[in-house]
């Protein structure tokens, strides 16, 4: 019974554990590196066949964009989440995987012009469409014995729609240990979703730690700071731009506008035009429209039996095809846009950037985290000129950040979050934190809390029965070719088949010979073929 620890280590994005207990092997979360990769995330260290289950905290990408390629390199088992994460799995996985497709057929334009060598996708759409035929969706509380060494419960983390922190109780003989993995936690004042739960026993806990050692600014109203911004754009004539990641904090801005104009705040611009501009953000707003009794809060639950919706209002227009996108620029009416990614990365806000960082009337709010080294966080923090669209831009337009809505749990709430556990547990492990903050946080945790804390490194692992590490991964920050988590050539994918093909033959020994012969005549025919 161990965990070796993959991706989300002293980094706030990719999250991966790997769990083996009897002859059972598991992974919760599949993340994707969003911006630069500090330290190299180690390889699963088993063939992606051979894993049984993925259990899956939410749908943000950097907890789940990587299942297609897992799927890719052969993993066939079953992913279990809840139902609104599967939903929300089921359009951004594929979304993920268009702009993986996008992206390399952009890239080989310019390749072959140059001569250069063909760039393939990290994945496909097939294998998006295929690693969600294998989602099991699961009800918050619902106790769910997946086979007899695993046992799991998801509980609400507060953070997204469907979000959860995952119980798993593990058996091997007459062993038993209980891990808690927190996923990402809310702060606790979200519009529209509910506040995270709090569990109370563990073994072992795994704790996020992206604001590990910040107190986010005493909760003020960001409608009326979001009204303020938008009266003193607008009426200068400029557009006010709000990149936002297309799941959650989207649908958080229009709540937020809605009471804007339904609270009449900005009484000389009523009739203002907001465009979403972001085809994800239709569907996602969809799926938060279907998960209404299991998710919202009691405020958004009380407008929607009083016949409002709490994320539309009159003036709302969408963008779904890329002509409807590239018209509001045409449009030189001012407007707030809304667009994704919300760390300016890809999708279309870069085009939206490019129209009006130039302009000295618009306005740029960033309300989101932005990872370092992000184009985001690089105007969030003062770069005059950027390149984008192979051109260079001059940054003109003003650039702001609305604090607030945080979507991830301060220092004190994961604190609190960690105080309701009624006994010590045997190691709290910090992940999902910048280099320095993970260890600031887990420092914390022991001196505060009285609780054992690691900050591990991708590599790490721990035997789960007697506590004891038994293995150590790389300290270096020197990036390396991952054959798992970046791979973007096709021989990878071939050899995780022969990886696979090998754990298939292993578990057909015992069959029949007259079976077995003919698997084996099926694929000399297969290597006689190739060979010629």
């Amino acid at each position: 019974m161990k965990i070796t620890f993959i991706g989300a280590d002293h980094e706030v994005t990719g999250s991966c554990h790997f769990v083996e207990v009897g002859d059972k092997k598991f992974l919760v979360d599949c993340g994707m590196q969003q911006g630069p990769d500090i330290y190299q995330n180690q390889d699963i260290p088993v063939n992606s066949a051979e894993i049984d289950y993925v259990f899956i905290t939410h749908a943000h990408i950097d907890h789940s964009g990587l299942l297609p390629l897992l799927y890719s390199h052969g993993f066939r088992g079953k992913v279990y989440a809840t139902a609104a994460t599967c939903e929300l799995c089921d359009i951004m996985l594929k979304d993920s995987a268009h702009i993986q497709e996008s992206e390399a057929e952009w890239r080989n334009r310019k390749a072959k012009r140059a001569g250069n060598t063909e760039i393939v996708p990290l994945y496909g759409i097939d294998d998006a469409v295929g690693v969600l035929e294998h989602f099991v969706p699961c009800s918050y509380h619902e106790t769910v014995e997946i086979c007899p060494e695993i046992t799991i419960k998801f509980n609400d983390a507060g953070h997204l729609l469907g979000s959860a922190f995952i119980e798993v109780w593990l058996t091997e003989g007459n062993e038993k240990r209980k891990i808690v993995f927190s996923g990402d936690l809310g702060n606790g004042n979200h519009p529209l979703i509910k506040n995270p739960e709090f569990p109370e026993d563990a073994d072992y806990v795994l704790i996020e730690s992206t604001y590990g050692v910040r107190t986010h600014a005493a909760p003020q109203d960001f409608a009326a700071a979001l009204a303020k911004e938008i009266e003193k754009t607008l009426k200068g004539g400029g557009n006010l731009v709000i990149p936002a990641f297309s799941v959650g904090r989207t649908q958080e801005i229009l709540y937020f506008i809605r009471r804007i104009k339904e609270e009449k705040m900005i009484p000389d611009l009523p009739d203002f035009d907001v465009y979403m501009d972001s085809p994800l953000a239709v569907e996602a707003t969809h799926v938060f429209k279907e998960n209404i009794s299991e998710c919202f809060d009691q405020e958004a639950l009380s407008l929607v039996q009083a016949g409002k919706n709490p994320i539309g209002f009159p003036g709302l227009k969408v963008a779904v095809s890329s002509d409807e996108s590239r018209r509001i620029n045409t449009d030189m009416k001012p407007k707030v846009i809304i667009s994704a990614s919300g760390m300016c990365e890809a999708g279309r806000i870069r085009h939206h950037l490019k129209h009006n960082l130039w302009r000295k009337e618009s306005t740029i709010i960033f309300v989101g985290y932005q990872v370092p080294g992000t184009l985001g966080f690089s105007l969030l923090n003062g770069a005059q000129e950027v390149r984008m669209f192979g051109e260079d831009v001059t940054v003109c337009a003003n650039i702001t950040q609305l604090p607030g809505i945080s979507g991830h749990a301060d220092e004190p709430h994961l604190k609190e979050w960690l105080s309701h556990f009624k006994k010590k547990p045997e190691n709290v492990f910090v992940v999902h934190g910048d280099d320095e903050g993970c260890e600031a946080f887990a420092s914390k945790v022991r001196e505060e809390l009285r609780f054992p804390a690691y900050a591990p490194y991708s590599g790490d692992s721990f035997d789960l029965i007697t506590g004891e590490q038994i293995a150590q991964g790389s300290r270096e920050k020197k990036p390396k070719p991952s054959n798992l988590r970046a791979s973007s050539n096709v021989f990878a994918r071939l050899l995780a088949a022969g990886q696979r093909l090998m754990h298939v033959i292993n578990a057909c020994e015992g069959m029949a010979n007259k079976d077995l012969g003919k698997f084996a005549d099926q694929i000399n025919a297969l290597s006689d073929k190739w060979e010629r």
